[in-house]
């Protein structure tokens, strides 16, 4: 289950990059919750909490990401991450990024802090003592803040079936990659808050070690202003990983949800 955390929390946080209201999407306080299932185990939980904060006395949001696997499946492979992410509220460039990873034997403690005038990201690997320097490009996100930024660019009214969206990603020591999804169109989703009209997409992965092959993930959002995660699903190399919306609070706009 190594880094499958991660990809559940993020991957289903994209779509097309059509820009609308910068605020219009999400607001300090949001919290959501998932529920992921690993086959017939339930496998983790993972969160999402945003709040406003500061950074050198600029007003910024700061986001956790928590992963932590529970019962049954903490005895085969223990998972218990942190991700951070601080980012402007107005144009969601990231400014500083963490990332915190207890994944059986392995452990992780970065830190990357963006230079956008320069187009610099500067990793610290404080484990290994070990310094890095990336060139980035205008529109470069963290895996975190990616979710937040292309929350508010998605427009449902020009999205068309097989439009692609490729934006850079910093995401560890391997440097800056372009990450690839496609729209696949809508479809209504039966959840425990009853049926959601979703969005539905398909990241392209690299296969192998990790996922079975590179459209081994499907996931929807919510299509409303919101534009959350409602489900990701995904075939691993090893198995099959299920990640639904468990709870939520706080959100800036009404949760469409039809009770069928």
């Amino acid at each position: 289950m190594k880094k499958i955390l991660l990809f559940c929390l993020v991957l289903g946080f994209c779509g097309n990059l059509m820009a609308q209201d910068s605020s219009v999407a999400f607001k300090d306080g949001e919290w959501l919750k998932f529920r992921l299932h690993y086959g017939f185990l339930n496998a983790s939980y993972a969160t999402l909490h945003l709040t406003k904060a500061s950074l050198n006395n600029k007003p910024l949001f700061h986001v956790v990401a928590k992963g932590k696997t529970t019962g049954w499946a903490s005895i085969f492979f223990k998972v218990d991450d942190t991700y951070e992410s601080f980012f402007t509220p107005k144009r969601n460039e990231p400014i500083k990024f963490i990332r915190k990873v207890r994944e059986g034997g392995t452990t992780m403690h970065l830190e990357v802090d963006f230079d956008h005038e320069n187009n610099k990201a500067y990793m610290q690997d404080l484990k290994n003592g070990k310094d890095f320097e990336f060139n980035t490009q205008k529109g470069i996100q963290d895996i975190i803040s990616a979710f937040y930024f292309l929350r508010n660019e998605i427009n449902p009214v020009t999205l068309n079936v097989g439009d692609f969206t490729v934006i850079s990603m910093l995401y560890d020591d391997d440097g800056v990659f372009p990450f690839k999804l496609e729209y696949l169109g809508t479809e209504a989703l039966k959840t425990k808050f009853g049926t959601v009209s979703c969005l539905k997409f398909r990241p392209y992965v690299q296969s192998g070690r990790v996922f079975k092959a590179q459209e081994s993930i499907s996931l929807w959002i919510s299509n409303d202003l919101n534009k959350i995660p409602v489900r990701i699903e995904a075939d691993l190399a090893v198995g099959s990983i299920k990640a639904d919306l468990e709870a939520y609070n706080g959100l800036k706009n009404q949760f469409k949800i039809r009770m069928d």
